[in-house]
């Protein structure tokens, strides 16, 4: 949940004259989410930021479904998706429902010819590997590894990578995505048992502000279409803004694992929240100290949710035959639990280094065309001794 921020020039109150230096104004925007109840900012631009001068062709983004209803377990290798060039077309989704899509991205190019902005959706990147980047018209964030960038609805931006090399986990959720209400007290402040705090988050600095006039592309995702607008004003074109919508960004390394004697139940793991899903960060950190204790996971039925880990980084002791970069897919209905041996493997150890992404959902996820093209396959019978 963000917190109250301030970047550029603001007049004293809102909704009053504030005039540029040559005595002409600013125009001033309300930037907000749920209507007028949700989380907003207000915005002060060198021009009108309503100025559309044309509206070119549009895109059908629909990703075709292959798997309608499932009910079998699935192992896609990622890294297997080929790179692309720009960055939009190297977005792939992958796992869907009405709540969220799961895309993976390995864009080679940075995204600086056009403007984007999804306005159906909250956008939570997780880079897995490259650094760059994320610009703004609220400012710019500088990102790497490990590194959640919490894009909200409607937020223009560009982004900016270091190289080619660039693998992306991407998470675009229907409603707003929150820290965890339970984190955090009755006025929004993240409380002592949470395992971050607002030191944590990276808010937006640098704020570009061009005061420019002219035709500049903006690309607009909406109800799965891909639009394309000419607007006549610089998309950075703010020179001040304040509140509490705006991106950041948190990097899955300052997340501070909750353990105990016993195995700790996935909420402990819990990072983000929406509507219809939650979003856990797996890190590394002790195992369980009851003398004995099974660090691995027990068994458990996800009756009520399908369960999507997205694996980063070191030796995930839960599972056989994982590699980076891999997603796997248990749905709701069917037990799953560690693979053969794994249970064994993990008594009397005492520490993990894994570091994994995982993505809960209540409503059930649907199987891509593209997720068909990069599954392992055989995975729903590794637990077969």
């Amino acid at each position: 949940m963000p917190f109250y921020h301030q970047l550029g020039n603001i007049p004293r109150k809102r909704h009053t004259v504030f005039k540029k230096p040559d005595g002409s104004y600013y125009y001033e925007e309300l930037f907000g989410t749920i209507g007028f109840d949700g989380m907003s900012s207000l915005l002060y631009h060198c021009h009108r930021p309503t100025q559309v001068k044309e509206v070119l062709n549009s895109i059908d983004l629909t990703p075709e479904v292959a798997v309608e209803k499932n009910m079998k377990a699935y192992a896609l290798n990622g890294f297997k998706l080929p790179p692309k060039d720009d960055f939009l077309e190297s977005r792939v989704t992958v796992l869907m429902n009405n709540d969220c899509h799961i895309v993976l991205a390995a864009p080679k190019k940075s995204l600086t010819e056009y403007f984007y902005k999804n306005t159906d959706c909250d956008e939570l990147i997780f880079v897995h590997k490259g650094s760059g980047k994320l610009r703004t018209l609220l400012g710019n964030i500088e990102f790497g590894y490990g590194d959640y960038l919490m894009i909200p609805r409607g937020m223009i931006y560009q982004i900016e990578f270091n190289d080619e090399n660039n693998r992306l986990f991407i998470v675009e959720s229907s409603s707003p995505m929150y820290t965890p209400k339970r984190y955090r007290n009755w006025f929004g402040q993240l409380l002592e048992h949470s395992p971050f705090c607002e030191r944590d988050l990276r808010r937006p600095t640098n704020l570009e502000t061009h005061n420019e006039t002219g035709d500049f592309l903006i690309k607009v995702k909406k109800e799965g279409m891909l639009h394309q607008y000419i607007y006549g004003a610089h998309p950075f074109g703010v020179v001040g803004w304040d509140g509490y919508n705006y991106p950041y960004a948190f990097s899955i390394h300052d997340f501070e694992p909750i353990t105990g004697r016993v195995h700790q139940p996935p909420p402990v793991h819990q990072t983000f929240e929406a509507a219809g899903f939650v979003v856990c960060s797996f890190c590394p950190r002790l195992y369980d100290y009851h003398p004995e204790a099974i660090p691995a996971p027990y068994n458990h039925s996800n009756i009520d949710s399908d369960e999507v880990l997205y694996y980063v980084d070191g030796d995930f002791m839960s599972r056989n035959h994982i590699e980076q970069g891999m997603i796997t897919l248990h749905p709701a209905g069917i037990p799953h639990g560690p693979h053969p041996g794994a249970m064994e493997r993990s008594i009397g150890e005492k520490v993990t280094e894994e570091l994994a992404v995982m993505v809960d959902t209540f409503k059930p996820l649907k199987l891509t065309k593209e997720a068909l093209a990069i599954d392992a396959g055989g995975y729903h019978t590794s637990w077969v001794e």
